[in-house]
């Protein structure tokens, strides 16, 4: 069985925020940093070379497919901020309708900056989702 190809790796995650070029999306990188270790409580670790994670789970599937991923994280991709909602957004239309400007794919949340959404509702957002996988995936 072969392994998730994004796998946490020892990089510095502050190295990595300071290199992004552009300073809109790299001050919100530090925003998004400070909002999911205070949710998630735990520290941040670079995932592969792009991502940003807090926490992990353990998951199996049916097929037999098991593996580890963490349980809130962003990435600052150069079209948007990527952030990972994990639960997905079914479970949340009420706090997706109060967002503000966004896009999504089947857990990842695209802002072009976070000047263009509402913080708090993204904190409830990112909280409902990491609430949602504890209960899930118990550790």
């Amino acid at each position: 069985m072969s392994e998730n190809k994004t796998q946490p790796t020892n990089k510095s995650v502050i190295d990595f925020i300071n290199s992004v070029e552009n300073e809109t999306k790299r001050d919100d990188c530090h925003t998004l940093l400070k909002i999911m270790k205070d949710i998630t409580g735990h520290e941040p670790v670079m995932w592969g070379d792009s991502l940003i994670g807090f926490g992990n789970y353990h998951y199996k599937y049916a097929s037999g497919r098991e593996g580890d991923f963490f349980i809130a994280g962003f990435s600052p991709r150069k079209t948007a901020l990527t952030i990972y909602i994990m639960s997905g957004f079914d479970k949340h239309d009420k706090l997706m309708a109060k967002l503000g400007k966004y896009k999504t794919g089947s857990s990842c949340l695209y802002v072009n900056k976070l000047a263009v959404i509402d913080l708090e509702v993204l904190k409830e957002l990112i909280q409902a989702s990491v609430n949602y996988m504890r209960e899930k995936y118990p550790e």
